[in-house]
């Protein structure tokens, strides 16, 4: 679960991250790098999404300046995945609670701006 955010900092399962962050269906976390910094974009995802999450979660920033771009939104509804795109704290809201509801479910969080 996470535990704590903060503007640059999260911390999740214990552990703290500075960096943009995804988390994947066994909760590993790894850093997300992303070619234009808020410009979510297919080639961006697609790689972490082999084990085909029901939901993918998309944190765009505490100011929710990152937005998805129109080939992703496109990308995972053509796949029926639903999609919960928020401000980085909301969408951490979103991910406990649906993490608690028990279904499959990824997360790519922005940590700044």
């Amino acid at each position: 679960m996470i535990e704590d955010y903060h503007f640059g900092l999260i911390k999740i399962n214990g552990q703290k991250f500075e960096k943009d962050v995804f988390i994947d269906l066994d909760d590993k976390v790894s850093s997300w790098w992303r070619e234009k910094s808020h410009l979510f974009q297919k080639k961006d995802v697609e790689s972490f999404l082999d084990k085909k999450p029901e939901t993918v979660i998309f944190g765009t920033g505490e100011q929710g300046i990152a937005k998805l771009s129109e080939e992703l939104e496109d990308f995972l509804g053509g796949l029926g995945i639903e999609m919960i795109i928020e401000s980085t704290d909301k969408a951490i809201e979103n991910y406990n609670q649906v993490k608690k509801e028990g279904k499959k479910v990824v997360a790519f969080l922005h940590l700044t701006c």
